[in-house]
């Protein structure tokens, strides 16, 4: 059950990158790092809707973290890939490549290792310890570097830095998910309301959100999402291992076995994002229809010019009337 929710959960991030992406993309690039890039988004409708089923999807996977070790639960989110590239096939109206097929192959079989891996019984040995937060610090700090160096770029290296640090800061969030979910599942609703983890939660989320939609404006899909989706669950595994106590198998066809399943995991990731398709997501606008041309009016003819009459004109009109005034009176006298 708790499987299948965290499937679940990850095809719907998977849709919900991909809207945010088509519309973060189309944002100024000034914009970058800074809070009008999502003030500017929030206006968005897709990117609502993308908010919107991603939250669902990120609900769905607090589920899965709360109830699945981390080094199980962050290789089935990374599937999310998966759905992505599904559903940028209808999209863009492209086929899949060899490389993008193999790569869900790996990814998948690299799901598929990490499972069997914690399925099996043989010899476990926990080396975590909540004083070990430090490593989330060590993370973050990495992040910080990541930021900085993207600053300083352009293009599709702006948004692989940027994304990794994205990445990052989502595998402390899903870390401290775990271990919110544990405060709320053992202590009264008062007690999650006081303590550190709860608010470390929200702000790694907002830090999270706000470095990954910056990625997305940054360069095209493939560029990012590979970042994000590969530095998420490597940062989420080791703290489990090092921070929450998630048993690492010693045994040697165990390690090989661990080993095996990131590298394919990593590697599909790779693979499938870098999908020329997710790239097209990019310059997908809606048609736009002609624009029409702009009425004008025939030319009309002009009129001559007429000349203004001269003020002579009028004593001479009066004299002709006065000669013919005789004339007219003389032809009346014989009939009368």
């Amino acid at each position: 059950m708790n499987i299948a929710i965290a499937l679940v959960a990850a095809a719907l991030t998977g849709a919900g990158l991909v809207l945010q992406q088509q519309t973060a993309s189309q944002a100024p690039k000034s914009y970058f790092l800074h809070l009008r890039l999502i003030t500017e988004l929030l206006r968005k409708r897709r990117w609502l809707a993308g908010i919107a089923i991603m939250a669902t999807g990120q609900a769905l996977s607090v589920w899965a973290i709360g109830h699945l070790p981390l080094t199980f639960a962050e290789p089935l989110l990374a599937t999310s890939l998966v759905f992505a590239l599904l559903l940028a096939i209808p999209l863009t109206g492209q086929r899949v490549r060899r490389s993008e097929l193999l790569g869900a192959v790996l990814l998948l079989a690299g799901v598929g290792a990490l499972s069997v891996s914690r399925s099996v019984s043989s010899a476990g040995v926990v080396i975590g310890s909540a004083n070990y937060w430090w490593a989330a610090a060590v993370a973050g700090g990495i992040a910080l570097l990541l930021v900085r160096a993207g600053w300083r770029r352009a293009g599709r290296q702006r948004a692989m830095l940027t994304g990794l640090a994205a990445g990052l800061v989502y595998g402390i969030s899903d870390a401290l998910t775990r271990v919110t979910v544990q405060i709320a599942a053992h202590h009264p609703l008062t007690h999650l309301l006081v303590s550190w983890p709860a608010y470390a939660l929200v702000a790694a989320s907002v830090v999270g959100l706000w470095l990954m939609e910056s990625s997305f404006n940054a360069g095209p899909l493939n560029a990012s999402l590979p970042a994000i989706t590969a530095a998420e669950p490597v940062a989420g595994i080791c703290l489990g291992v090092i921070v929450l106590g998630d048993v690492v198998r010693v045994s040697p066809g165990m390690l090989v076995l661990q080993g095996t399943g990131i590298v394919a995991l990593v590697i599909g990731v790779v693979l499938v994002a870098r999908a020329p398709m997710l790239s097209s997501l990019r310059t997908l606008h809606h048609p736009t229809l002609p624009a029409l041309p702009h009425p004008t009016l025939p030319n009309l003819p002009t009129l001559p010019n007429i000349p203004a009459l001269s003020q002579p004109v009028l004593p001479v009109a009066r004299e002709v009337l006065e000669r013919l005034a005789p004339a007219r009176t003389a032809t009346q006298t014989p009939e009368a």
